[in-house]
């Protein structure tokens, strides 16, 4: 198959695989199945495309111009390549958590998941390829609307207000901030394509970079940077798949990939290096780490915990952008991988747990270690990969930000690392200490009986934790386009 067509078929299947599982819906095996190959035949399809890549290709299709300047356009480049294989290979192992959580919980409408989680990885796909700022938008929109109705999936009184909260800040956000700066930036660049080195060199003054940056920054709001960060413990109302999703294979990723993705490819590392209208941003992404650590370590509710983890983790990419070193950008895009793995892992341990024990508050989990060790053994490595402690994938990230922070002496950058490194500790570790260390009557003087959840669950959460661990000893391929990125390979 040409280049050209594995672009297209990347959004093509999980699309062809939402109707086929429409299709299925009075068949539940076969829709699983179904979700399965759709899952694994994307990945095929990604990583085919990975070679050319990694070989300096940067193949991409023309589809259609909307009008004069503006076309709907496809084109891999590094940091994209890098997204799409994060997140479909996550699709596969949640396809197959989701399997086993999904009917253990006896949840309902499971088509309609099935169906809307497929259709978000299309859209995901569309962003991770995406040629220009167009089709950047058009299918960042379309990832929030067809997440939506996972986050209300249980159509209670508190999902859809944390539905409504979620469209709120998802699309205002994008239309009122996002949609100015693109229009903005075409305007005076003339173009809105991706371009190495950026399209805003000369075209606008020092104030008007910043301002441009901002509306960037915030406009993209599944970055979750403060105070744009609200929907995102708020849809932690969702089935645990779906927090999943929305934490590390799609969602809030799609938001650190375009903040990075901008920085890189609309303003160029180069031209805004030394601007001082874009110094406020490690500022904000700093404040962002420490304020979401401190929420999240004085949360006894573990998703709420896990919830306020994502919104310090992924302000470690737009810091690591933001100090726009070829360092620090290197870790900006491992920490998109690594992140996904490391907290795609610590929710599924979260959702076995409920599934298995019905527990979802940290003081309820004195002694479950025992009871449910491969789960706590894989919520132990995802834990010290968000602290950035080997043998676990985040410290690779963690060390290309510091490094990129202490080469160029931005001593503030290095405290803020430092001290969310030590309240990641401060706010995973005392679960394990608990589930390990602790006897059940430490907490509550009562423990029902049970073992791990099902075997799917176990499966999914076993391999992501693994995956875990392997991404710290071999990284070399996403390595190798980290630094294409930076422009150092």
């Amino acid at each position: 198959m040409t280049p050209e067509g594995l672009i297209l078929g990347a959004i093509a299947v999980p699309l062809g695989g939402a109707a086929l599982i429409a299709a299925a819906h009075r068949m539940p095996d076969l829709r699983e199945g179904v979700t399965l190959v759709a899952a694994a035949a994307l990945f095929l399809l990604v990583a085919s495309l990975a070679p050319e890549v990694l070989a300096g290709g940067r193949p991409g299709v023309h589809v259609a111009e909307v009008m004069p300047g503006i076309a709907l356009a496809f084109r891999v480049e590094p940091l994209g390549m890098l997204f799409a294989l994060v997140a479909s290979g996550l699709w596969i192992v949640n396809s197959l958590y989701s399997i086993g959580y999904m009917r253990g919980n006896n949840e309902q409408h499971q088509t309609r998941y099935y169906v809307c989680f497929a259709a978000a990885l299309a859209s995901t796909m569309g962003i991770a390829f995406a040629g220009n700022l167009f089709t950047l938008f058009l299918f960042y929109e379309a990832l929030t609307l067809v997440t939506y109705p996972l986050v209300t999936h249980h159509g209670t009184e508190e999902a859809r207000r944390a539905g409504r909260l979620y469209l709120a800040l998802l699309v205002g956000s994008s239309i009122v901030f996002l949609l100015i700066a693109i229009v903005w930036t075409w305007q005076v660049a003339g173009t809105i394509d991706f371009v190495r080195g950026g399209i805003l060199s000369g075209k606008v003054s020092n104030t008007t970079m910043g301002i441009l940056l901002a509306l960037y920054v915030f406009g993209i709001g599944k970055a979750a940077v403060m105070p744009v960060h609200r929907w995102l413990p708020a849809a932690m109302v969702a089935p645990v798949p779906v927090s999943a999703l929305l934490h590390a294979v799609a969602v809030v990723k799609a938001g650190a990939f375009a903040v990075v993705k901008v920085v890189v490819y609309v303003f160029g590392v180069e031209t805004i290096s030394g601007m001082t209208s874009v110094d406020w941003l490690p500022f904000v992404a700093g404040f962002t780490i420490i304020a979401a650590s401190i929420v999240a370590l004085r949360s006894d509710n573990l998703k709420r915990r896990l919830a306020y983890s994502t919104v310090s983790q992924l302000s470690y990419i737009v810091l690591a952008a933001a100090l726009l070193t070829p360092l620090s950008i290197i870790g900006a895009a491992l920490h998109i991988a690594t992140h996904a793995l490391g907290k795609i892992t610590l929710f599924f341990a979260a959702g076995a747990i409920y599934t298995a024990a019905h527990k979802t508050e940290v003081s309820q989990l004195a002694g479950i270690g025992r009871r449910m060790p491969w789960t706590m053994g894989a919520f132990a490595i995802g834990s010290l990969s968000m602290i950035g402690l080997p043998p676990a994938a985040g410290f690779v990230s963690k060390w290309y930000i510091l490094s990129g922070a202490m080469a160029t002496g931005q001593w503030g950058a290095v405290a803020v690392l430092v001290a969310g490194t030590l309240l990641s500790a401060g706010y995973l570790l005392p679960i394990v200490y608990r589930a390990f260390f602790l006897s059940p009557a430490a907490s509550h003087g009562h423990h029902e009986e049970h073992g791990e959840a099902p075997l799917t669950m176990v499966i999914a959460v076993s391999v992501s934790a693994l995956g875990t661990v392997a991404l710290f000893f071999f990284p070399e391929a996403l390595l190798a386009l980290s630094r294409q990125l930076a422009g150092v390979g």
